[in-house]
């Protein structure tokens, strides 16, 4: 009688082996779908990004280096001195040619932005003997340097808090 009982035993857990499994990935997949279904709401609402500044630097001339974003809310220290005087500094490895600086939660008011591509990451704007870049440079505006670099109301542009997209391009 006991050899019937195991055999009966054996035979029964030789069944219900399978269907354990098979609930057990039917639960793992019901779990699975309903991580991802709690998860729609956040991505269906998500907030979007701080509002703030976008610069899309235009015309670099390879990928070697950073680029480096330098904003000032005043005249003081423009461009030169950004180190010391910029309200916002964005340093990003180039990609491809491509570059693009955000700056994000800043207030609105007057602003002027100087970029350098600083090939050789020293920190700082390599010139020559006469003094004349030998690295790629910009401005907001597109404030042209002619024999030196453009005035802080030249490179001026008004920002309202909300989103604002720029296109900057260097010159070398």
């Amino acid at each position: 009688m006991n050899k019937s009982i195991n055999r009966k035993s054996t035979a029964a857990s030789a069944i219900r082996g399978p269907q354990i499994l098979i609930s057990m990935g039917a639960r793992c997949a019901a779990w699975c779908l309903m991580l991802m279904f709690a998860s729609l709401p956040n991505l269906a609402f998500a907030q979007p990004p701080c509002s703030g500044i976008h610069v899309k630097i235009l015309k670099i001339s390879n990928s070697t280096g950073a680029i480096a974003c330098a904003l000032f809310q005043s005249p003081k220290g423009f461009p030169k001195d950004f180190l010391r005087f910029a309200t916002n500094i964005t340093i990003i490895k180039i990609q491809e040619s491509q570059a693009t600086c955000h700056f994000s939660d800043i207030p609105p008011g007057n602003y002027a932005m100087a970029v350098i591509h600083d090939e050789n990451m020293n920190g700082s704007l390599d010139t020559n003997w006469l003094g004349a870049p030998k690295e790629g440079f910009g401005f907001s505006n597109n404030a042209e340097a002619l024999l030196s670099a453009p005035s802080f109301s030249a490179a001026s542009f008004q920002y309202d808090g909300q989103d604002i997209d720029m296109k900057m391009s260097l010159s070398y």
